[in-house]
């Protein structure tokens, strides 16, 4: 028995010309990490396509064919899902946040420059990727630590700011300086973006 995939095949969503012209993060970084979410775009079209064949009496956790393809979607889709939300709330001016989510951020972390310490210390602490969401459940915002993008997932909660640190993000920019990485980053938010999504996910303070 193979399993029965009704998929469609995706295109990776055009980089906007704002992201060339960023303030401390070069256009050939921009354009060679929007290579790589190109190829997290192709290889997730790959695997559900050879997902569609496989054998389901042949899985097994310790491998298999099926449990191979499974665990490199995550990978692939997580991989397309943050450099969606990086590269879209990146080609603004940066500052505090205002709007909601500036609200949020002073209730639940107390000041902006307290969210932004926070955040910064949890890229500090990642192996790949720092995220501020909004947890449902706690009905707060709280800045999560990833090593790989498929990896600690918090169930429930919404990211709102996806910060890439992995080296390919900075190390053309800033070699092994991740911190001054960090904070240009935080120079060119789009909090614009960010209220956005904020707005249309239905999130109150």
């Amino acid at each position: 028995m193979a399993l029965a995939y009704n998929y469609e095949e995706i295109t990776p969503r055009e980089l906007k010309p704002a992201l060339l012209e960023l303030d401390g993060i070069s256009r050939e970084t921009v354009e060679a990490h929007y290579k790589l979410y190109q190829g997290y775009v192709n290889k997730r079209n790959e695997i559900l396509g050879k997902l569609g064949g496989v054998d389901l009496s042949s899985a097994n956790q310790v491998y298999s064919e099926l449990r191979a393809l499974k665990v490199d979607l995550t990978f692939a889709i997580g991989g397309i899902k943050n450099h969606e939300i990086y590269f879209e709330h990146l080609g603004g001016h940066g500052g505090d946040p205002a709007g909601v989510f500036g609200d949020l951020v002073k209730r639940d972390f107390g000041s902006a420059a307290d969210w932004k310490a926070d955040l910064k210390a949890t890229g500090l602490g990642a192996r790949g990727w720092a995220w501020t969401a909004y947890d449902w459940d706690e009905g707060r915002l709280f800045n999560y630590i990833g090593d790989a993008q498929n990896s600690f997932p918090v169930w429930n909660a919404t990211p709102l700011v996806a910060l890439d640190v992995y080296e390919h993000a900075y190390f053309i920019d800033f070699a092994t300086d991740r911190g001054s990485y960090i904070d240009a980053f935080f120079n060119n938010l789009d909090f614009d973006a960010v209220n956005d999504w904020v707005q249309r996910y239905g999130i109150r303070p």
